[in-house]
């Protein structure tokens, strides 16, 4: 295997540690899912700022990007 096969089992098995211990603490804002609603602002009742729709609309391009590029096999 190689440096960067390596890399990737280890920043996954980080990302798994990480998220393991969120969902058993069970404290408020600890998950990824929940980062990133706080990040965007998509948690019901959170207050938008000027920012808001910018945050969304990049990380809906993203998504959008991510998902052509791996059913593309990185033509896009």
């Amino acid at each position: 295997m190689s440096g960067f096969e390596w890399a990737w089992l280890a920043w996954g098995g980080a990302f798994l540690v990480i998220e393991g211990i969120a969902l058993k603490r069970k404290a408020k804002g600890d998950t990824l899912s929940e980062q990133v609603w706080k990040i965007f602002h998509t948690s019901q009742g959170q207050e938008k700022t000027k920012t808001t729709q910018a945050r969304r609309a990049v990380l809906v391009m993203f998504l959008a990007w991510l998902v052509a590029h791996f059913v593309s096999g990185g033509a896009v």
